[in-house]
């Protein structure tokens, strides 16, 4: 059927397994976005933790005692927070009329981001809306930016092109996707082998379980199984022994009971978050979002000019390099021009050409 459910195992970087490889298991989603349960939780666990610990320090550093005044939004809180903007996905592609891949592929996006970054740092709106429009790149449906952002309101060009690197950074720059809705169509053609198979019933059928892999774009489950599970999956919720005669022809019987444990995952985990629960979260993210990242606060002001003092020294530095090893060119007729180099301004450098 498909790989293990578990991530992938490794020995210096090499799988363990002598079975042959499939397309799936060389990628970079099997290779780098493959986690437990468990180590979801405590990425997530311990991200926030280290990010709240950070904000407090910065509102101490202006105010003692200020951050005992803030309620921190906790790792559960941030889950939900970017499963409700999850939700508005669908509804920006359905709008600018992108296809599937670039939906299940903007969501993927977004999953990740925030495997590596807190919404205390980026608030998922513009970094939802840059997902999008990276999806339609890596999935060979651009459009134009100001075309993208004319229909949607109080959101200027800038607003998403000023985040694009800093998600595809977050993303390793591992911009392919293996999405489940894939599978979904390959089961379907599929099943067209069976000798017994209603067309009408499977038509049906074929709806649902896309139904079914849409709700699992909600969940944890494209980190934690296969494409091919998860659309097995979906074509078991929605058509129990259709799939199972399935199963059976192609002798994955077995594999049954983590396909009934995938589906459990999706019927529960695979529904929008209450909205008005998210939106006390939202509200709760405008006090406690870091201070650095707000525009014009003074811990953002400090931080500007903090980055701008390293990034002058790093340039005289570079310089003061350049300047060391143009002064000791063997190949150069005499030193450069004009550079200050340890205190002692340097001759002037003979750029006549003597032919």
């Amino acid at each position: 059927m498909a790989p293990s459910a578990d991530p992938p195992a490794t020995t210096n970087g090499a799988s363990t397994s002598k079975e042959p490889l499939t397309l799936y298991e060389v990628s970079t989603q099997y290779k780098h976005w493959r986690f437990t349960p468990s180590q979801l939780e405590q990425r997530r666990r311990s991200m926030n933790e280290v990010a709240v610990n950070a904000i407090r320090q910065v509102h101490e550093a202006e105010e003692e005692g200020s951050s005992s005044r803030i309620s921190f939004l906790t790792f559960e809180d941030e889950l939900l927070l970017v499963k409700q903007y999850l939700t508005t996905i669908p509804k920006m592609c359905k709008l600018h009329q992108f296809p599937e891949e670039v939906e299940a592929t903007a969501m993927s996006f977004l999953k990740r981001f925030y495997l590596k970054n807190t919404v205390m740092d980026w608030h998922p709106r513009n970094v939802m809306l840059t997902a999008i429009y990276l999806a339609t790149k890596t999935t060979n449906n651009p459009m134009a930016v100001d075309q993208y952002v004319a229909s949607i309101p109080r959101t200027t060009p800038n607003d998403v092109l000023e985040l694009e690197f800093l998600v595809a950074q977050s993303l390793n720059f591992q911009l392919a996707v293996w999405g489940a809705h894939r599978a979904v169509w390959g089961i379907w053609l599929d099943l067209q082998t069976l000798p017994d198979w209603n067309k009408n019933e499977a038509q049906e059928s074929f709806n649902l379980a896309q139904e079914h892999v849409s709700a699992s774009r909600l969940t944890d489950a494209e980190f934690i199984y296969a494409p091919s599970q998860i659309a097995a999956a979906a074509w078991h919720l929605a058509n129990p022994s259709l799939l199972e005669k399935w199963l059976a022809a192609k002798k994955e019987s077995g594999a049954l009971p983590l396909i009934r444990e995938i589906g459990t995952l999706i019927e529960k985990e695979g529904n929008a978050p209450d909205l008005a629960v998210a939106k006390d979260v939202d509200a709760r993210l405008k006090i406690c979002k870091n201070p650095e990242k707000v525009e014009g606060s003074k811990a953002y002001l400090r931080r500007l000019a903090t980055e701008e003092e390293e990034a002058e020294e790093k340039r005289k530095k570079k310089a003061e390099r350049a300047a060391k090893a143009l002064a000791e060119d063997p190949f150069a007729s005499e030193p450069l021009t004009g550079v200050v180099q340890n205190g002692t301004k340097i001759s002037n450098v003979d750029m006549e050409d003597d032919d």
